[in-house]
């Protein structure tokens, strides 16, 4: 078999080998069934039973209580920057957003076409380098909700702790979900794409509190694939499914609890994170242009001195088995993806290969 790439990529990303090797295995013959998982009916019995058990062991994980839906969904996260406004404004004229990058940028400009959005804190001024703080948030009591992303994947920035909220608490959880222990029951709705801890591209994960969800009406006229409790109502089987992303998500849950759950992921991936972060300040060559307190332990962002560097350095990077280095286009420089499914032997490699390039190039 040809030997695995160090994959760095920030998503659709790594997944873990055990995982991999079990659907392969799977892939012609689920459990005797003579068929693939991809092939057989949403409504058998057989795919039932794997739906409900990535649910239990999602649940699990999280500790996610039965105060809340969890909804198994298509379209990205991206679809629920428009599904919830659309869900929880209720009779609210506005929601209250806080802008630590991209993808709250992305999540308030959609928001935008529902509501009056409130910017209760943004850090575009310092070109998103940090979590505003908390104590200057500006929230009224009127907006429906607040909405957080709790880590920002192009600029490496992360929520290390949960805000305190006056209302409604919603958080963008792409690319940290399942990385670390974190107290559901702060929150009035969490959402995720999968692509990144979960499993592959094209399933979202929602984790709704049913309180919420039943006292605000759904919007006039909105489709009704983006009403949440259609979904509830149906299990998440309104329509079809992503069913082989949700078998391979339940296997990805499945490989988490034999690691040890979440705590021990946080623990591995603690020190995932402080290894890169070791080597970068550490260094007169490397800079990580996020404030300390707010460094991402999953998407570790790095300048080299000189950006004509870059390309010599992703070329020395791909010849040693390290792929997907290479930084968001809106900020340059280099990125490391490490999400939980990145080992620390990857860690290591890309750790030495950076000391050579420096003692080579500084």
């Amino acid at each position: 078999m040809t030997e695995r790439a160090h994959n760095f990529s920030a998503g659709p990303a790594a997944l873990p080998t055990d995982v991999l090797e079990q659907a392969r295995d799977e892939m012609l013959d689920y459990g005797g069934t003579g068929m693939s998982v991809m092939e057989m009916s949403h409504r058998s019995d057989t795919f039932i039973s794997i739906a409900e058990t990535a649910e239990k062991d999602f649940r699990e994980l999280l500790g996610i209580s039965d105060d809340y839906h969890v909804l198994f969904l298509q379209g990205g996260a991206t679809q629920q920057f428009g599904a919830i406004p659309l869900n929880l404004l209720g009779d609210a004229q506005s929601a209250a957003y806080v802008n630590t990058g991209s993808w709250s940028t992305k999540a308030i400009e959609e928001a935008g076409r529902f509501c009056t959005v409130r910017v209760a804190a943004s850090s575009e001024g310092t070109k998103f380098d940090r979590i505003p703080a908390v104590a200057d948030w500006q929230v009224e009591p009127g907006d429906a909700y607040l909405h957080i992303c709790s880590n920002e994947t192009i600029g490496g920035v992360q929520f290390h702790d949960i805000p305190a909220a006056s209302v409604p608490l919603v958080a963008d959880m792409s690319s940290d979900i399942l990385s670390r222990p974190v107290d559901v029951n702060r929150f009035a709705l969490i959402y995720a794409g999968a692509q990144k801890n979960i499993g592959p591209a094209g399933l979202t994960l929602v984790v709704v509190r049913k309180d919420i969800l039943a006292a605000r009406r759904m919007r006039d006229g909105s489709p009704s694939m983006l009403d949440y409790r259609v979904h509830a109502k149906a299990d998440s089987m309104s329509n079809t499914p992503p069913t082989y992303a949700w078998y391979l998500a339940g296997l990805v849950f499945k490989w988490l609890k034999r690691q040890g759950g979440l705590t021990a992921m946080a623990q591995i991936n603690r020190r995932k994170a402080q290894t890169l972060y070791d080597a970068i300040d550490n260094s007169n060559f490397y800079s990580s242009p996020v404030a300390r307190e707010n460094r991402s332990w999953m998407n570790i962002p790095f300048t080299l001195p000189d950006a004509t560097l870059d390309k010599d350095f992703l070329r020395g990077a791909e010849a040693r088995g390290m792929q997907n280095l290479k930084g968001h286009r809106s900020v340059g420089g280099m990125r490391a993806s490490i999400y939980n499914a990145v080992s620390q032997a990857s860690v290591d490699a890309l750790v030495s290969y950076m000391g050579e390039f420096e003692r080579e190039r500084g």
